[in-house]
């Protein structure tokens, strides 16, 4: 059986992965004002992060219609796939899984196979990565879905936020909230794991990498792992070099850049890693 992939822009996942394993993405939309930009077809990572401290009005994100899933099915299918998987950031951050279940609906050549991740960016990435390199080893959709379903619970990504501003300008944290969080200066510690949101407050810098540090080492041994962040590159390295010890040293550890869709919910500054833990 061959295997089609379709995942929605969040995903993350390099550009070069996603054109070697012919991974269809479907871009959700960026607004600006009055001006809807397609995810990373018409509004860059560059130019988002470039230009966001000067944007005349904060982006606001949407999902994709119904009719942009269908096309994307029937591409896969007109490419000769028999069978489709589709990954999507969690239910919990936005409807983009339910348009995507409604389009499969409407598709009756195949089977599509619409695969909440419960997770976000380099998360969701991490699951697709899965699925691919069992499709890519010969393995059953049956064994690949439960596979996939399985590692969903083990999967974790964590991020340190610069700042909460975006948050707060998204509607995502409260006047309330951010007005206390502002007074004590923190910096928030943000986890994701099988659709659950904590989000933890630090003081400073220095002790919120202290604590991802510490959350690293808790979730060791791992059987994936990735970096991920939003225009912050020398933070990544900073943070390559502290766990060294805990990441697969027999694999290569990718590094996710994360999408405008999602940075104009964090902003930029954003570091962090995305982990399917072993245990």
């Amino acid at each position: 059986m061959k295997i089609g992939f379709v995942a929605d822009s969040t995903v993350d996942l390099p550009d070069n992965i996603l054109e070697k394993e012919k991974i269809r993405i479907i871009p959700l939309y960026i607004n600006i004002g009055d001006h809807g930009f397609l995810d990373r077809v018409e509004m860059s990572r560059e130019n988002f992060y470039d230009n966001l401290s000067g944007f005349s009005h904060h982006p606001t994100t949407a999902a994709p219609g119904i009719n942009a899933f269908i096309n994307a099915y029937q591409e896969q299918i007109e490419k000769g796939y028999s069978a489709i998987l589709s990954f999507h950031i969690s239910k919990t951050l936005s409807d983009t899984v339910d348009i995507a279940r409604l389009a499969a609906k409407k598709i009756d050549k195949v089977p599509v196979y619409v695969i909440d991740s419960r997770n976000i960016s380099m998360g969701t990435g991490l699951l697709l990565q899965l699925a691919v390199k069992m499709a890519d080893a010969g393995e059953k959709v049956e064994k690949i879905l439960q596979a996939v379903q399985d590692a969903i619970k083990r999967t974790h990504t964590v991020a340190i936020l610069d700042t909460i501003e975006y948050l707060h300008r998204s509607g995502r944290i409260t006047d309330i909230r951010f007005g206390l969080a502002n007074l004590l200066f923190i910096k928030p510690v943000i986890q994701i794991n099988d659709g659950r949101i904590n989000f933890e407050r630090t003081r400073t810098k220095k002790s919120a990498l202290n604590r991802m540090i510490r959350i690293v080492e808790g979730l060791f041994p791992f059987q994936d792992f990735a970096f991920v962040h939003s225009n912050a590159p020398e933070k990544t390295e900073q943070l390559r070099k502290m766990v060294l010890q805990w990441i697969p040293a027999d694999q290569e550890i990718l590094t996710g850049e994360v999408t405008p869709v999602i940075g104009s919910h964090i902003g930029p500054g954003v570091y962090g890693f995305s982990a399917i833990s072993s245990k």
